[in-house]
Parts: structure tokens; sequence; C-alpha cells
């Protein structure tokens, strides 16, 4: 790591501290070693270097809209965390390989599944980019929820600190069963994801999964890490 990098994750930690009083006592489940998919939920600005700078010192990527390399005072944060720039609306292959190569080099991608922000954090259908990635790259997929700040800007124009939470749920991994990855079953696969995460929220924030939580998913199952 550079010295820049650490400085700017330093202060970026360091000021969201300051704004938002943090639970992230779960993501001591993370696990520690080896490639990951973390989905998780998208509310807005905050989670990423939120989430990012608590999860230090793993290796992490994710995708990024590709407008934000267009934004001056975003674009040298971007490039320093190694982010993924993303084409949405298309097939974006050069992120999809991107993301392919941080795993196999034993990192964490992170994905939205949604691909939009909720902004009052309920969440929204998922979409089956996610299952394509996983597939690909066989790696394990750690659901991971967060909520409380879709109250940022409320809290802060009263001068008041966010509550902002992190829940980490445990790893699974695909498994088609014989099955052709139709995108009928990738995105019913996509929905199972989602109600893992919708499992780990309060009912409030479930949205569209408010029905389906605690439901099983015959394509979902336990990962168990490699032996030492």
């Amino acid at each position: 790591m550079t010295l820049a990098y650490r400085a700017a994750t330093s202060l970026v930690k360091g000021a969201i501290r300051i704004l938002c009083r943090v639970d992230d006592s779960q993501t001591s489940r993370v696990p520690p070693h080896g490639p990951l998919i973390i989905a998780a939920n998208h509310i807005n600005f905050l989670e990423v270097p939120l989430i990012y700078t608590h999860l230090q010192p793993r290796p992490l990527t994710g995708f990024a809209k590709a407008e934000t390399w267009s934004n001056p005072l975003l674009r040298p944060l971007a490039e320093l965390w190694g982010g993924i720039p993303l084409h949405r609306g298309e097939a974006d292959a050069a992120a999809f390989r991107r993301a392919l190569e941080a795993l196999e080099a034993g990192r964490i991608v992170a994905v939205a599944p949604e691909g939009t922000r909720s902004g009052d954090g309920r969440l929204q259908r998922g979409r089956p980019g996610i299952i394509t990635l996983a597939l690909r790259s066989h790696a394990p997929i750690l659901p991971l929820a967060h909520y409380g700040g879709e109250q940022f800007w409320h809290n802060l124009r009263h001068l008041r600190r966010t509550e902002f939470r992190i829940v980490v749920g445990e790893p699974f991994v695909l498994d088609l069963g014989g099955a052709q990855a139709t995108r009928a079953l990738r995105q019913a696969m996509a929905d199972c994801i989602m109600q893992r995460i919708a499992d780990l929220l309060p009912p409030a924030y479930r949205g569209v999964y408010a029905e389906t939580t605690g439901q099983t998913c015959p394509h979902l199952r336990p990962w168990t890490p490699p032996s030492a």
C-alpha cells in the first residue's frame, strides 16, 4: 500500500467516524482470506467508502458507475481504491473481466445486485449479473446488509450523527444442480440472494422481499472454507 493510499483511506474513515456512529462489530465475520463476492444492498453514496474502509485490511474492490471517473473529486479516490468502472445498462465485458481477475487474485469484489440506489433503504429487485460472476468464478457469496445511511443528509442538516449498522450473514455458494443457467433461473437465484440480504434487515427495509424472507433456496448451499 502506498503512502497516498494509507493517508486517503485513514482520512475518509476518520471523517466517517466523525459524521456517523458505526456499528461494525459483525465485520469480523467476513472470511479473512480467499476470493469472496460481497452482495450488499445499495442505498446511497455513503455505504461505499464506509464499508470499504471498515473492511480493511482485506483487499477489496467493487463496481462503480463509469461517470465517477469524470468527477475530478471522486476520480483520485476511485483510482486509489482500485474501483472497477461499470457502464450501466449494457454488457460491460471489461468490467466483468476485471472482477474475475480480482477474484482470481483472492480479493473481495463488492456487488450491489439492485444496480441502483434505493435512497430510502427499502430493497428493490435484484438483477442477475451477480449470478454470472459467481458461476464463472466459483467464489463464495457473502450477504451483507446495512441500514441507517438513508438518514445521513437529514441528520447532517440537524447536526446529528448518523447511526449506521452493518450486518453480516453466512457465506454460501451457488449450485445449479445440473440445470441450465437460463435467464429465468439466474433471476430466481438473484432473488434468493436478495432474500438472504432481506433476512438481515429489519422488516421496514425489506421492500419487495418483505414477503419472501426466511424461505429456502434450492440453488444456494452453505460454503465451507478450505482446510489450511
